[in-house]
């Protein structure tokens, strides 16, 4: 599977950002964190998983904190590149 990832520093926390379909940010909590957790494992460093609503608004799942700092950056600034998704 591919799928889109932005690899962020901001105020000296290094994170990833990865575009996600709108059925997994309104399904189950737990598969939102089984998300969360593979994809930090691939990237090695947390992740915050994103989609955007139909007016290109973001919305973030992942740590509150690093939540905070992407309502502060606009997804259009973020280094945006594709990525493929490790075989399970």
């Amino acid at each position: 599977m591919k799928g889109n990832v932005a690899v962020v520093c901001e105020q000296g926390v290094r994170f990833a950002v990865v575009v996600v379909s709108p059925s997994l940010m309104s399904g189950l909590r737990s598969e939102r964190e089984g998300a969360v957790q593979a994809l930090s494992a691939q990237f090695g460093a947390p992740v915050v998983l994103m989609v955007q609503d139909s007016r290109g608004i973001p919305i973030y799942y992942g740590r509150p904190d690093l939540v905070g700092l992407l309502a502060e950056l606009c997804p259009e600034q973020l280094p945006w590149r594709e990525f493929a998704t490790q075989a399970a």
